[in-house]
């Protein structure tokens, strides 16, 4: 099945998104998806990349194309949401991206718009929800269920049975150990191990402090 791709955004989420199914496209010889434009509120946006195909306009006043779907290039999750459910209102059809570098397991369950990038790992009874983004080296580990609209960031890794709801953000190189569960609308930083529960609307952020001891040879 050939299908048209428009993306929405056009800065530098949109242009990782866009490489991925070229590289996809030239690795695996097949074409199964054709990105035929952009839109974005910022037409600077544009101008940064090198895209695979033109300019459409702003998000605001663009007209959905009933032969396209839309993927979500947008990773702030302030408007994430927002202009999905805004296009949906007008008519859009939103699909995903599984890059052909990614493992899912055949029994995990990934739900529309969702994006997984390169190397990523999904386990056995995984469920992924709507709209969230799985970044490079991500791994799922199984029975692993992680609602809508997350953002998660390279390198993260969910331990086996983690639970996490809705528009969650997870900096780089962030870890759960198996059974945590998380809320909805965190922040959990760069490099945060979660060893507890987080509940709604948290900001997670420890600063580490390391000693360092030298030993003299002997």
């Amino acid at each position: 099945m050939h299908q048209k791709i428009i993306i929405v955004g056009a800065g530098g989420h949109a242009a990782e998104i866009d490489e991925y199914v070229q590289y996809s496209q030239r690795k695996t010889g097949v074409q199964n998806q054709e990105v035929i434009g952009f839109i974005d509120d910022n037409p600077d946006n544009y101008k940064k990349y090198q895209l695979s195909a033109p300019f459409l306009g702003g998000i605001k006043e663009h007209t959905v194309q009933s032969v396209a779907a839309y993927i979500i290039g947008i990773a702030n999750l302030t408007y994430r949401r927002k202009i999905v459910e805004a296009l949906q209102a007008k008519g859009a059809s939103f699909t995903g991206f599984i890059h052909c570098d990614a493992y899912v397991s055949p029994s995990a369950k990934i739900g529309t718009g969702t994006v997984l990038a390169p190397y990523v790992n999904i386990g056995p009874n995984v469920q992924i929800g709507d709209f969230t983004l799985l970044n490079a080296r991500c791994s799922m580990g199984h029975d692993t269920q992680v609602g809508h609209y997350n953002f998660v960031s390279p390198n993260v890794c969910f331990s086996g049975g983690t639970t996490v709801g809705d528009e969650n953000l997870f900096g780089i190189n962030s870890a759960t150990i198996p059974g945590i569960k998380v809320g909805n609308q965190n922040k959990i930083a760069a490099g945060m191990v979660l060893d507890k529960n987080v509940d709604d609307e948290a900001v997670v952020f420890h600063r580490f402090k390391e000693k360092v001891m030298a030993y003299p040879k002997g």
